[in-house]
Formats: C-alpha cells, sequence, structure tokens
C-alpha cells in the first residue's frame, strides 16, 4: 500500500458491513423491534459503509481482484431476473443492495495487501455480535433460549437466528486459533474469544457450523504443518482429543447431533429435502433456468430453501450458479498455489467453511455474511502492494566563499 497505513474509517466500514448482513428476520427479541426499523438501520449500515469507502479512496483506487469481478458479474443475472418482477420490487430493491454491497468491497480492495488486519476487523465486529447474545442472555434466558427454536440460543437484543450464532461463533474461533498458532495474538487474549464463542457455539446446537469449524480448521492447520511447528502440536493433540471424544463421549455427541430428532427427520436434513426436491421439480421457462426469477428472501413455497446452490438456482439460474461456482473454485486455486502461510491458511478455513456451510445455508447468492467471509478470503491471498521507493535525499549543496566567486 505505498507504506501508508490503513485508515480506522476502513475498519468502521468492513464493520457496518457486517452490520448489514445480519439480517432482520429471526428470533422474537425482548424489546420488540419493528422489522421496517431493522431494515432501514442494516440498509443505512451499508449506505454508511460505501460513503465511508469513498472518503478515503477518493481517487477510486482499487487492487484486482478476480472475487470482486465475479461479483460484479454475478448482477447481471440478478437483474436481468429481478427487471421482470417475478419477485416483485423487492428484487430490484435487492440488486440495488448487491450493488452497493460489491462498490464498497471494490473500494475498500486498495487495502487488501495480504495482511492480517482485515482479519482483526472480522474477529472484533463478530465478538461484539456475540456480546449482545449474551447481553441479551442474561437479561432474558427464556427469550434468547424459546421453545419455539427448540431451547437453541438466539439473539433476544437483535433478532439473530441459532445457525447464525452458529457461524459467528465458529468463524471467530477457527480464525482466532490460526492467529494463536502463528504468534500473533496472547494466549489469554485468544482464550478470552475462544472460551465463550465455544459455550455460545455449543448452546446453539448449529451442526453446520461445528463441522465447518471442524474441516476448515483441519485444512487450514494441514496447511502449516510443514512449516510451524505449533501447529503439527497443536494437531496431533487435536487428533488424539478427538480420538478419546468421539470413543468416550459417542451417545453424548450423538444426542448433540440429533437434537431430539428422529432419525427420519434427521436423514431429511430436517425436512430440507422435501423442498429441494420441490424447487427441482417446478416447471421453469428457459430464461428462468437461465437467470432464475430473481432476487428474493431465499424461500420457496413460502418455506426456506437452506441450499445456497439451489437459491442461487431459483434466483439467478445457472449463470448464477456458474458464477458462484467460478468463486469459489478461483478462490481455493490461489490458495493451492500459495506458499505456506498464517494469511494463507486463514484464507483456507473461510473458503472451506463457506464451501461446507452452503450445503445446508443461503447466501452465496446475495449480500450475506458468507460472501463478507469469501471477501475476507480475497483479501488474504491478494499480492503484498509493491512499496514505492523513497527517494534518497539530496546531498546539500556546498556554500562556495565569495573571494572565490570574484577569482577570474
Amino acid at each position: 500500500m505505498d507504506g501508508e497505513r490503513t485508515p480506522k474509517a476502513v475498519g468502521i466500514a468492513w464493520a457496518l458491513l457486517g452490520l448489514n448482513t445480519l439480517g432482520s428476520a429471526g428470533a422474537k427479541t425482548i424489546v420488540p423491534l419493528p422489522r421496517s426499523l431493522i431494515q432501514l438501520v442494516t440498509m443505512g449500515a451499508l449506505g454508511v459503509a460505501f460513503a465511508l469507502a469513498l472518503a478515503v479512496n477518493l481517487r477510486l483506487r482499487i487492487r484486482a481482484s478476480a472475487f470482486v469481478l465475479l461479483l460484479t458479474l454475478l448482477l447481471l443475472p440478478s437483474v436481468i431476473s429481478s427487471v421482470h418482477l417475478g419477485s416483485g420490487y423487492g428484487g430490484l430493491f435487492r440488486c440495488a443492495r448487491l450493488a452497493l454491497f460489491v462498490c464498497t468491497l471494490w473500494l475498500l480492495s486498495r487495502w487488501w495487501d495480504g495482511s492480517l488486519t482485515f482479519v482483526r476487523y472480522h474477529i472484533r465486529m463478530y465478538f461484539a455480535v456475540l456480546v449482545s447474545v449474551v447481553a441479551g442472555l442474561a437479561v432474558s434466558p427464556g427469550a434468547a433460549m424459546p421453545e419455539l427454536y427448540g431451547g437453541r440460543l438466539v439473539g433476544a437484543l437483535w433478532p439473530l437466528t441459532p445457525p447464525q450464532i452458529g457461524q459467528y461463533t465458529a468463524v471467530i474461533i477457527g480464525l482466532t486459533v490460526l492467529l494463536v498458532l502463528g504468534r500473533r495474538t496472547d494466549k489469554a487474549g485468544a482464550a478470552a474469544v475462544i472460551v465463550p464463542s465455544l459455550v455460545l457455539l455449543a448452546l446453539s446446537h448449529t451442526r453446520t457450523a461445528t463441522v465447518g469449524l471442524l474441516v476448515g480448521l483441519a485444512l487450514a492447520i494441514g496447511s502449516l504443518l510443514l512449516t510451524n511447528a505449533a501447529a503439527r502440536r497443536f494437531f496431533t493433540w487435536a487428533v488424539l482429543v478427538v480420538t478419546v471424544a468421539a470413543v468416550g463421549f459417542a451417545p453424548a455427541l450423538r444426542a448433540w447431533f440429533l437434537r431430539g430428532q428422529s432419525q427420519e427427520n434427521f436423514s431429511s436434513l430436517t425436512g430440507r429435502a422435501k423442498v429441494w426436491q420441490a424447487l427441482l421439480a417446478e416447471p421453469r421457462t428457459t430464461l428462468e433456468q437461465l437467470f432464475g426469477t430473481g432476487l428474493g428472501d431465499k424461500s420457496f413455497d413460502g418455506l426456506p430453501i437452506d441450499n445456497s446452490w439451489l437459491a442461487v438456482y431459483n434466483e439467478q439460474g445457472l449463470t448464477g450458479v456458474a458464477l458462484v461456482a467460478a468463486i469459489i473454485v478461483v478462490l481455493g486455486g490461489v490458495a493451492l498455489l500459495r506458499p505456506p502461510s498464517l494469511p494463507r491458511a486463514c484464507a483456507i478455513f473461510l473458503i472451506s467453511f463457506c464451501a461446507i456451510s452452503s450445503y445446508t445455508e443461503a447466501g452465496l447468492g446475495d449480500a450475506s455474511a458468507y460472501l463478507l467471509h469469501l471477501a475476507l478470503a480475497a483479501s488474504l491471498l491478494a499480492a503484498p502492494a509493491a512499496a514505492t521507493p523513497v527517494p534518497a535525499p539530496a546531498a546539500p549543496r556546498r556554500r562556495v566563499p565569495r573571494w572565490a566567486l570574484d577569482r577570474r
């Protein structure tokens, strides 16, 4: 970055992008919040994030990014499908939101240099969200763990669902563990983040986030085994602990994963498979197959789709699916080609986590936390900017005595 420090406004803009992706639909809060008010806050956060990013980057200096370029191309099927108003005027509104989200990422890409700066922004942002979850649990345990969600942890101050809480906890746990292994943070500070986050992950009973955390960390730490002794020690102990837990606590782990469901309900992914089958069986025109029916609320016949690939197919068609697949493939390919390093390990964790979560969570085709995770991965995989050489100071001119100038 030509030797310049990242402005504080960049971190604030990143946090506001995270606020925008929190959503407006979720559990009932202690103090009822009108959905219109929540949408005003989230959309206002996106507008302020764009304004801040523009204010600190008035010259519109950007970094080349295949990730953001593919996101920009994803706007094409989104607009083509939404302009027919198949999903109402809300589709066009979501297109405008996605466009502003992508423009903000372009502006912030100026500071993407492969450093861990944005990782720290990410952890602080979602840790602040989890603090609000803990506050809601302390104020009203009944509202924070309602029977409507089977006693799983939700946001009682801000309407957050259990999968959201599981996602945020898993991401900051994984990133913080990697920072500890890379000796980029102290163990006491890391424990203050990891331990309460593990408790919240357990209370949220989010299976997808748990699997994504374990697999993502295994792949990320595996990429460091040849160059990091701490990673090798951690990997050895982790394998030992997981083996002992799998043998000694198998019934308890099985009960936690089943969440009181029958084997049949668990096999059908809590009814998701029925929605997926109905979506795929729905007759579609050629235009709808190519470009979808327009950006919507990631539901089909009033039921959540809960699969990123099918949600993209439904809203942005096969064109959108191809572009989202290209995003994952490009990021994964670049990560494999990079030499072993801590930023590369963090990127591998984020990419694998999002890829695993995409099977039971929607969000890869619209402005969401998952796209923000992948944007963080793209920033970690960016090549460091070439530093501008600082010119050497000019040598001082010797003063010539006046008598020498008078000589002929």
